[in-house]
């Protein structure tokens, strides 16, 4: 119930690498980059999310005694490396793309620049955390836009795969565009909206379902939303709902936000016949709400019918992204630094094309159109490189190099997405609060074309490597092939 230090929140073989580089007296400066080789859910894109716990977990990350007693107790560690631990502070750079971004695969969302043992400690927390809210994150940002404008409410908690799931589960949804959350404890934690109406158990506790309504209107006459499927929707509960309204109209009481629930039955039917049973009484203000299993297929399907829902309760299916429940982000060495101050190329081969790296300290150009401000492309460029918008830029896929692009000067702008979050080891970036990361991503969804953002077959954009270290890329592969 307290609050759990993240320190030994690592695979046992990070540490027993981080012994190995100590005992060799190895720690050199590198570069590990965080990306991600294929969007969730076929998605045309991903949310990146969960940077500002990233940002926590590295400001408090140091061994107390507990934990060192803990790491001898394995008989793994000497003395002299648990002495070095005992004093570890983390002490690089680290840059990152902001919450809420749109991102897409292979470019790097995060990337450490630290002596080896330090960057080579953090990747798992780094991952852990950045591949869940990022998934999730993702995941509402397609519910959101299936429902077209109507509202999404996460309710996921109880689905969530543990406390820690559903807590930055809701944060990640948030961000992705619903509305609120159930969860209360997300709420307090992130000054998100929270919002719920009753369980069938309320209904059921009391003697009719009339009574059941009108003591929920007593109390919460400003939140009025009825659960109406308890016992037969249309021929029990939307009479008692719209009896109850009508009280509270006669006695006065202004019917600010109130409506019904449906979370069972064939909601396009049900939803439909509700909605002229509450206009031909005089509530056609009344909202209608709907939960049971819900995802963005089935909201695009009832909304394709006419259901007359105009507010989500989504619970299991997002908060677990249930279509596809792991994001795959992975953390690569990229560049090592010499003696005299350069960063050298590292790549790592695969069987896979899809799994070789791209080499060097990297930093990410995103190109959009000026004409109608949508991405054209991603451009992966060296960190030292620039870029004049002025003059024609020629882009190309790095596999498939006959698939060219020439952007005419003046036609596009760029905007570095990396931003530095720590310089030697302290803190430079603050992070926007969860509701102003929100209005950050739905800023730029709109920056997708419509065709990258449809939930089947999406569009896909091009992510590019600048000719510079396509040359170094293509260099390292040659080297490699002639050594092998």
């Amino acid at each position: 119930m307290s609050t759990m230090r993240l320190t030994l929140l690592t695979d046992l073989y990070e540490l027993t690498m981080m012994q190995g580089y100590f005992k060799n007296q190895n720690n050199e400066t590198v570069v590990f980059d965080v990306f991600y080789r294929k969007n969730p859910s076929g998605s045309g894109f991903a949310i990146a999310a969960g940077l500002d716990q990233v940002i926590d977990y590295i400001r408090n990350l140091t061994f107390q005694k507990e934990d060192i007693d803990y790491l001898r107790s394995l008989k793994l560690f000497d003395e002299d490396f648990l002495e070095y631990l005992s004093s570890f502070r983390f002490s690089g750079d680290i840059y990152a793309i902001p919450e809420g971004t749109v991102v897409f695969p292979r470019e790097p969302l995060l990337k450490v620049i630290a002596p080896i043992m330090e960057a080579q400690l953090i990747e798992t927390a780094i991952l852990t955390i950045v591949n869940h809210q990022s998934l999730i994150a993702t995941k509402a940002a397609r519910v959101v836009h299936a429902a077209k404008g109507d509202g999404i409410m996460e309710f996921g908690l109880r689905r969530a795969q543990g406390p820690d799931a559903g807590i930055y589960g809701a944060r990640a949804a948030m961000i992705g565009g619903c509305i609120g959350t159930s969860n209360v404890l997300a709420g307090q934690l992130f000054d998100v909206p929270v919002k719920g109406t009753h369980a069938h158990s309320w209904i059921m506790s009391f003697p009719d379902e009339y009574t059941a309504f009108k003591k929920y209107s007593e109390l919460y006459p400003d939140a009025c939303i009825l659960l109406v499927d308890t016992y037969d929707t249309l021929k029990s509960g939307v009479p008692n709902a719209i009896r109850v309204f009508t009280e509270m109209r006669e006695a006065g009481i202004p019917l600010t936000f109130y409506g019904i629930r449906l979370d069972s039955g064939d909601l396009a039917y049900m939803s439909k016949k509700a909605r002229k049973m509450l206009d031909e009484a005089g509530f056609p203000d009344a909202v209608i709400s709907a939960s049971s299993d819900l995802d963005e297929y089935l909201i695009t399907s009832l909304k394709d019918q006419g259901a007359a829902i105009t507010s989500w309760g989504v619970g299991t299916n997002m908060i677990t992204s249930s279509d596809c429940p792991a994001f795959g982000g992975v953390y690569k060495l990229a560049a090592v630094l010499d003696e005299e101050g350069e960063f050298v190329p590292k790549i790592k081969l695969s069987e896979n094309t899809e799994k070789i790296t791209n080499p060097g300290n990297k930093t990410i150009f995103r190109i959009y159109d000026n004409e109608t401000g949508k991405i054209r492309a991603d451009l992966i460029s060296l960190a030292d490189e620039s870029f004049d918008c002025s003059q024609d830029l020629l882009i190309f896929d790095s596999i498939e190099t006959w698939k060219k692009t020439k952007l005419k000067g003046g036609t596009y702008h760029m905007r570095e997405l990396l931003v530095p979050i720590f310089q030697k080891g302290e803190c430079v970036y603050t992070s926007p609060s969860v509701m102003e990361i929100r209005d950050y991503c739905a800023q730029e969804q709109d920056t997708l074309w419509e065709e990258t953002r449809r939930l089947t077959n999406p569009h896909e954009v091009y992510v590019d490597l600048s000719d510079k270290l396509f040359r170094i890329k293509s260099g390292l592969l040659d080297q490699m092939n002639r050594e092998l």
